[in-house]
């Protein structure tokens, strides 16, 4: 059983959800609300030391048609900066629609939430 840490990437806020490779069920963890990128890679790595990951999920926006655009870059530049300052594993998946899904069910913040479905359709894919 090896635990594993999701996140949805955005400039204000950070959304982090936590499960395992065992039951493979996602759960919010929580919001990182920083105003620097150093406050935001502390924060990060207190939950890496926390929870000891074998592996991150990081949330790709994509347009609905597939293309990319700019917060696709930085989706992708933060997975690679969890691996190298963390040393992890770090996978990207397709989170078209995971705030969307969320936001109809909840009007407030909803990171970790969307965080939590983006780490569900990861361990959803690797139990195909």
């Amino acid at each position: 059983m090896e635990t594993v840490l999701g996140f949805d990437f955005g400039l204000k806020r950070i959304g982090v959800a936590v499960g395992n490779t065992l039951l493979k069920q996602a759960q919010p963890l929580a919001v990182i609300r920083a105003a620097t990128n150093d406050e935001k890679f502390a924060t990060i790595a207190e939950l890496m030391q926390q929870w000891k990951p074998a592996l991150c999920v990081v949330g790709l926006p994509l347009h609905p048609d597939g293309a990319e655009h700019e917060m696709t870059a930085r989706c992708r530049r933060f997975a690679n900066q969890l691996h190298g300052r963390f040393d992890v594993a770090t996978v990207l998946v397709d989170e078209r629609y995971s705030s969307a899904v969320i936001s109809h069910q909840r009007g407030d913040t909803i990171d970790d939430q969307a965080a939590a479905i983006i780490l569900q359709q990861y361990f959803d894919g690797i139990s195909q």
